[in-house]
């Protein structure tokens, strides 16, 4: 069984940053795709990015693209989203997520973290 634990959530001013991390255990890291995905108050939950399980390839939400940063580290079974330029906007919970099948080709998620708060004040 897949777990994903994420942290690094906060409250941070306008224009500021903040690094999540997602540790991720109970199967080879390596093989998998992964991403992280936000819900906002009274709103369906949505794509942020992924980045596949070699690291080559990513996949942002175009209002993130050039501001937000996924990054892994298979020896440490983590994923991190460094996120720059933080808008109020971006308040939501940030949820890691993860494929049931490894060495993917295209983006699909079957499991999640319990989340990490992150909210940027005006």
């Amino acid at each position: 069984q897949v777990q994903l634990v994420e942290s690094g959530g906060g409250l941070v001013q306008d224009g500021g940053s903040l690094r999540l991390s997602c540790a991720a255990s109970g199967r080879t890291f390596s093989s998998y795709n992964m991403g992280w995905f936000r819900r906002a108050p009274g709103k369906e939950r949505e794509f942020v990015a992924a980045i596949s399980w070699s690291g080559d390839n990513t996949h942002y939400r175009a209002s993130v693209k050039g501001r937000f940063t996924i990054s892994r580290d298979n020896a440490k079974n983590t994923v991190y989203l460094q996120m720059n330029s933080l808008n109020p906007e971006d308040t939501a919970v940030y949820y890691c997520a993860a494929p049931r099948r490894p060495y993917g080709s295209v983006w699909v998620f079957d499991y999640w973290g319990q989340g990490t708060q992150v909210t940027v004040s005006s």
